[in-house]
């Protein structure tokens, strides 16, 4: 067999292909192929982050003119034309405290009378804190028409006088309300300036010496600085600027042993802690040192203003 050529004709080349362009990735692009989120939850992210941004600068510049003011009193209004007014004021936790004062407070803002919405809870319970009874309180809304007032009462734990005046204090010395002479209450009596502030000292001090707390019938802060402790049986015991803790305890000792209280003697001083000075009415020196036992004490020295001096446990 033969075969034809055909002469003239070259034979055909492959085409060669077309270079691709190189694309270039940014480096943010770069950056959320790292993220595990896809591009549009990022891209979503940063919208909703623009957007927010620009409403937060809108009511921004709302507050700056008093708009949400504006709206809300406005809504406040309707609220009231709709009948959501202060109708009924309910008070929990009043023992002691008047309560017309507490509805006087609740109602000072006329406000009240217009609407629910327009009551301003903080403002009312800033107001009856004011009050020395009042130790905190909450104020609510009850819709649509009551106002909750539950009030924390102060406990009192004194009475001080002061100048003539007297006045129910707490343990911490807060004022509650003045007291009158003839309805004074069967709570420790604490006299003198500045007393009031020393009524958590007080207490602490009585707590020292257990057994003597329910004898004691009033306190004197003498000159800012410590107390006369008066008993119920007359006596006045005149404690230390320092210390007093401690003395009050060696005299609850010493009356244990031999009774002090109730025999006849006028005072006490425990001012030195070497020695206890006692002083008896309508006695000198001399006959309270012939028969000591008689009331329940043993002289150790004598004073120069004719008081006994009585021997501590301090000196042993």
């Amino acid at each position: 067999m033969s075969r034809t050529i055909k002469r003239g004709v070259p034979p055909k080349r492959p085409t060669p292909r077309r270079k691709q362009p190189v694309q270039k990735t940014s480096l943010f692009a770069r950056t959320v192929g790292r993220l595990p989120v896809s591009e549009q939850t990022v891209k979503r992210a940063v919208t909703w982050t623009i957007t927010g941004a620009a409403g937060a600068a809108i009511v921004a510049t709302l507050m700056w003119f008093g708009v949400p003011g504006m709206i809300g009193g406005a809504l406040a209004e309707s609220a009231g034309q709709a009948g959501l007014k202060v109708e009924q004021i309910e008070i929990t936790g009043l023992k002691r405290m008047d309560r017309m004062s507490v509805y006087a407070v609740a109602l000072e803002d006329k406000r009240n009378e217009t609407s629910m919405m327009a009551v301003d809870l903080e403002g009312i319970r800033q107001r009856l804190l004011r009050y020395g009874w009042i130790a905190d309180a909450h104020v609510s809304r009850r819709l649509p028409d009551t106002l909750l007032i539950d009030i924390v009462e102060r406990t009192p734990a004194a009475v001080w006088q002061d100048r003539g005046q007297l006045t129910l204090i707490d343990a911490s010395g807060v004022l509650l309300e003045a007291v009158r002479p003839d309805a004074i209450p069967d709570l420790p009596l604490v006299i003198g300036p500045g007393a009031d502030r020393q009524e958590a000292a007080y207490q602490t001090l009585l707590e020292a010496a257990p057994a003597l707390k329910p004898r004691v019938k009033a306190a004197t802060w003498v000159g800012n600085r410590r107390w006369d402790l008066t008993f119920e049986s007359g006596e006045v015991l005149a404690l230390p600027e320092e210390g007093a803790p401690k003395a009050l305890v060696t005299f609850a000792e010493l009356d244990g042993q031999r009774p002090l209280l109730g025999r006849g003697w006028l005072r006490f001083d425990m001012r030195d802690p070497a020695k206890l000075v006692a002083r008896k009415p309508g006695m000198n020196q001399n006959h309270a040192l012939a028969d000591p036992a008689e009331n329940g004490v043993e002289p150790a020295d004598t004073t120069d203003d004719g008081n006994s001096a009585v021997g501590t446990a301090a000196e042993g």
